[in-house]
């Protein structure tokens, strides 16, 4: 991981092979991507200038496992759903959190990219497998490729839930027997490793950044929970660079 800088604004990002690039944003010198703001359309605008695409997909997300494939051509950007994959070329895809646990994938040999949404909803009904479904029967992709970042998020240290809420994810199959959990805290990134691992996904592919949303001292983030500036919005994507001359 390394710290790319653009007008004062910084991105923490991920250069894969030759021309597939990863990144989170923060929130240093308050850079907002919540679409719902004029500075949100402003800066999702200005993305294609920083990092030279062509375009920025994204969805209204609904806390949902749907997923869309994206091929340029019939798609609306603010449909709803939770999740994307593509393989266009200059094409950024990305998703938006403030707690909630941002997924990228790729698949590095077959340069097939995915970006998902996970609240508790989405791993709760696992939109981990379902974006990983969508890679491999849309687009042929081979899970032994598919590298997979978790980016920041509200950890285990501070996501405190219901007891309700704990006892129905140790239900699911998935989960039983597994320390997803301690008193009422959720661990939501051990839930993700997990639901990766189920489809496939070698441990040693999967990179957390180990960033909690709530109290990283590291980096400034948003956070809903903590409500000092719950219209702030971090924006995690991914993108593929066509060489041109």
């Amino acid at each position: 991981m390394k710290s790319y800088n653009v007008e004062n604004y910084e991105f923490l990002t991920y250069d894969l092979v030759e021309d597939i690039k990863v990144g989170f944003s923060t929130a240093k010198n308050q850079l907002n991507f919540n679409k719902n703001l004029n500075e949100g359309k402003s800066n999702l605008n200005n993305f294609k200038k920083w990092f030279q695409v062509d375009e920025v997909v994204y969805l209204n997300q609904v806390h949902g496992i749907k997923v869309y494939p994206y091929d340029g051509q019939g798609f609306m950007v603010n449909s709803d759903g939770d999740g994307i994959v593509t393989k266009e070329k200059n094409v950024a895809i990305g998703v938006f959190t403030a707690d909630c646990v941002p997924i990228i994938l790729v698949d590095t040999k077959n340069k097939i990219i995915a970006a998902l949404h996970s609240g508790w909803k989405g791993t709760l009904n696992n939109i981990a497998s379902q974006g990983i479904k969508v890679m491999k029967e849309i687009y042929g992709a081979d899970e032994n490729y598919i590298k997979a970042f978790i980016g920041p998020h509200n950890k285990s240290c501070c996501y405190e839930v219901s007891e309700e809420l704990i006892d129905t994810f140790k239900n699911c199959d998935l989960f039983k027997n597994q320390e997803i959990s301690f008193g009422r805290n959720l661990d939501l990134q051990k839930c993700v490793e997990i639901q990766l691992i189920n489809e496939g996904i070698k441990n040693n592919n999967i990179v957390c950044l180990n960033l909690c949303t709530h109290c990283s001292n590291d980096k400034k983030l948003y956070s809903y929970r903590k409500k000092e500036e719950s219209q702030g919005r971090l924006f995690s994507f991914i993108f593929i660079h066509e060489q041109r001359e």
